[in-house]
């Protein structure tokens, strides 16, 4: 399991840290047990040269934020409760400054956490964290394909509301597909 590096917001049951290479071990490890979880909505690294290359972008773009959802609790080696298993990841994607201040996210949960409410609470956490310093972002994207209704269900829990449809969005699983275009701005979390 990964050393705890220190959460950047944490609520009652999960904390959201940045990745690290260090997290290669786990990362890949939760990618492999979840490949049906995943399958066909997204592809995530499962070899350490995928993962080093992933994580690489994440931590050294600064067009890009990657965060890490992890566990609260006593770790199966019985350290604290800050280092606890990473429950899933979101990447803020595209961060463009000036007068747009946007970004679009994506996510996944693990298969040992999925249904379990954490994603919720991290994603939470995370747009909370994306509309304060040191990003100030206004609005955040999440561009979903119309029949993965537990990413649209997660979506909708967190606030976020519909705004429209694109055809032919992403190019995943070998062909492009449509997606649903959903949002949120700071001051949707101010009402």
């Amino acid at each position: 399991m990964s050393e705890h590096r220190g959460y950047l917001t944490e609520g009652p049951r999960v904390g959201v840290r940045p990745f690290t290479y260090e997290d290669g071990g786990e990362f890949i490890a939760r990618v492999r047990e979840s490949r049906e979880l995943h399958h066909p909505w997204l592809a995530p690294p499962a070899s350490p040269d995928a993962y080093a290359s992933y994580a690489g972008r994440l931590i050294e773009d600064p067009t890009k934020a990657g965060f890490l959802v992890c566990e609260k609790g006593e770790r199966s080696d019985g350290a604290d409760d800050q280092g606890g298993a990473v429950a899933g990841f979101i990447n803020i994607n595209n961060i463009v400054q000036g007068g747009f201040l946007c970004g679009a996210l994506g996510y996944g949960a693990f298969a040992h956490a999925a249904g379990r409410g954490l994603m919720s609470e991290g994603l939470g956490l995370v747009v909370r964290y994306a509309f304060g310093p040191p990003l100030r972002l206004h609005r955040l994207e999440i561009n979903v394909q119309p029949g993965n209704t537990a990413s649209i269900a997660l979506a909708r829990r967190c606030g976020f509301r519909l705004e429209g449809y694109s055809p032919s969005f992403l190019y995943i699983d070998g062909a492009w597909r449509d997606h649903e275009r959903w949002a949120i701005t700071s001051d949707m979390l101010k009402r």
